[in-house]
């Protein structure tokens, strides 16, 4: 009897051993488990941030929504003098009201200066600047070029703000990865920027002047762009300024992934001008006059084609004459860039100031050569 209560007892005892032991690895089994699971998340957390996810971030609260309000002067149908007698006495026929409307930008410094479009800001007579942070601060009008849309503000902060970076690598390059931030619509101001992601489309793009802007050299995105996003940046992946998005094409006011942005280099120009002076100085003097090259022209002159303008006078003492152009020279490029009309020239010559230098691709006797003008500062207002 004893012998079988301990036979009994061992084979308790040994099963009681067998189950510790197979709680203990599918304890260990389960930390396994859940140490890959925890592993395998952080992978993906860490995969989910990427270049894009991190430019968002650091640039997103320098980008904020320009609140803009005009007083647009219009007639007033009810002022004809037929219904005098019915309101009693004369009535103005020009009346004012206010609108309102929005758009983007962002700071470029930390003391306050923003830029924008100058479409957004058009004749305003108040404009406020509102933040990702929940902030509002009346801002001034330093500047407005219209010829290149691009205006600046300043506001007043009490401390330094966070400001975007200017891409230092050149011309962005056609396929890259470009982010466009902005308050699309109008919907959010005040808060985040609503972010859009595409690539650089397409780099030089010209577009047809429209209201005397002129946009020539834009970067092309497919990232959408919307009315309102209209002063926002365009961004690399690094984060930095590559575009101020500006204009879109579309055939029904919405995008369809063609939209345009002014190339840093010429907004850097432009604000550091109007930083410095409030305008943009343009008031050259070549002492050019040209008219464009026809087919009639083109043969009275020996060209083998109708491309470029022809110079029909140099007046005497002008930069054109210092630098030996002659009448029926034919310029046919600029700065290296084919010129086909007399608009050509126009866009081509429409960023350069006083003081700058032109090259000039000129044919003379029907051979090419290459002069080189240096442009007065005209007198004329």
């Amino acid at each position: 009897m004893n012998r079988t209560l301990r036979l009994l007892a061992c084979v308790v005892a040994m099963a009681g051993c067998s189950e510790n032991v197979q709680s203990r690895q599918q304890a260990e089994s389960a930390r396994v488990d859940s140490a890959a699971v925890l592993l395998r998340n952080d992978e993906i957390m860490r995969s989910r941030r990427n270049a894009i996810t991190r430019a968002v971030e650091a640039a997103s609260p320098a980008v904020v929504s320009v609140n803009v309000v005009q007083r647009i002067q219009y007639r007033d149908p009810f002022a004809d003098p037929f219904f005098d007698f019915f309101f009693g006495g004369q009535r103005s026929r020009v009346r004012e009201r206010q609108v309102q409307s929005m758009g983007s930008g962002f700071v470029m410094s930390d003391d306050g200066y923003i830029v924008t479009n100058d479409h957004v800001t058009g004749e305003a007579s108040e404009i406020t600047v509102a933040f990702p942070d929940g902030r509002s601060l009346p801002a001034r009008l330093v500047g407005r070029d219209s010829a290149t849309d691009l205006a600046l503000l300043k506001v007043e902060p009490d401390s330094p703000l966070p400001y975007l970076s200017f891409s230092s690598t050149g011309k962005p390059i056609v396929g890259e990865w470009c982010i466009a931030l902005g308050n699309p619509f109008g919907l959010f101001q005040a808060a985040e920027p609503t972010v859009t992601v595409g690539v650089v489309s397409a780099i030089g793009r010209d577009l047809a002047p429209q209201e005397g802007r002129v946009y020539r050299d834009m970067i092309q995105t497919d990232a959408a762009i919307n009315r309102g996003n209209s002063g926002g940046p365009l961004l690399n992946a690094l984060g930095e300024v590559i575009g101020v998005n500006t204009a879109i094409v579309s055939p029904a006011g919405g995008s369809v992934g063609i939209g345009f942005a002014v190339p840093h280099e010429r907004v850097l120009r432009i604000v550091e001008e109007l930083r410095d002076k409030g305008f943009v100085d343009r008031n050259y003097y070549t002492g050019l006059q040209v008219r464009e090259v026809n087919a009639r022209v083109a043969q009275a002159l020996g060209l083998a084609e109708a491309r470029g303008v022809f110079v029909e006078s140099v007046e005497p003492g002008s930069p054109a004459e210092e630098a030996g152009l002659q009448t029926y020279d034919v310029i046919v490029g600029v700065d290296g860039e084919r010129i086909v009309g007399q608009s050509d020239i126009l866009l081509r010559m429409y960023d350069l100031r006083p003081g700058d230098r032109v090259r000039f691709t000129v044919i003379r006797d029907g051979s090419s050569r290459e002069i080189t003008m240096r442009l007065g500062a005209s007198s004329r207002g």
